[in-house]
């Protein structure tokens, strides 16, 4: 039997038992007596059982959760080699507009162990060779882009769940987006902008 199944068996029990102790007590006036800590230990169990169940059943969604989140991600990311592997000329993703001589630097960002959303909405760094380090601590993948103005991804890491990756691009002054290219969440809110100047 699953956690789900357990869970619900414990509760009823509870529950019944609840409304029989209650029928006894009401028809019998020396109930529970000497039965009273057996009828303590009955409840205590079935309290224990059904909070217990309820917490494995918890993580049983969460890890299926992760997992469809990684099945889609996969999907995702072989969808996108598949549109690249398409494009005429072999031509990867777009270069930066302009020689970038400045030193750049590395930014730091994290996503939230339990909801789908970065702990920044927006970074800044000087032009250059721009490094952005994702640690995400969560079950659920996440990863980080880049793209520019015109809505074109420059660069892109690894999908990671409970790791880290980082992406660097060569990045003049302008205003960039940084997103997780996880189907449904940019649109839950993990993107902002990037500044560079």
């Amino acid at each position: 039997m699953d956690n789900e199944t357990l869970f619900y068996i414990c509760g009823i029990a509870a529950a019944v038992s609840a409304v029989v102790v209650s029928f006894i007590g009401l028809k019998v006036k020396s109930f529970p007596g000497k039965a009273f800590p057996l009828v303590i230990l009955w409840f205590a169990i079935l309290v224990g059982g059904a909070a217990t169940f309820s917490v494995l059943h918890a993580q049983d969604e969460e890890h299926a959760q992760a997992a469809e989140f990684e099945k889609a991600g996969e999907e995702f990311e072989a969808e996108g080699n598949d549109d690249e592997a398409g494009e005429a000329g072999g031509e990867g993703k777009s270069a930066p507009e302009a020689a970038v001589t400045s030193p750049g630097g590395t930014l730091q960002i994290a996503a939230d162990p339990a909801n789908i959303a970065y702990d920044k909405t927006s970074l800044a760094s000087k032009p250059g060779k721009v490094t952005i380090d994702l640690n995400n601590p969560s079950a659920i993948s996440h990863d980080i882009a880049i793209e520019n103005d015109a809505g074109e991804e420059i660069a892109g890491s690894e999908l990671v769940a409970e790791g880290e990756t980082e992406v660097t691009a060569e990045l003049a002054a302008g205003t960039y987006t940084f997103y997780c290219t996880v189907p449904g969440h940019r649109e839950a809110g993990m993107e902002g902008p990037l500044e560079v100047q």
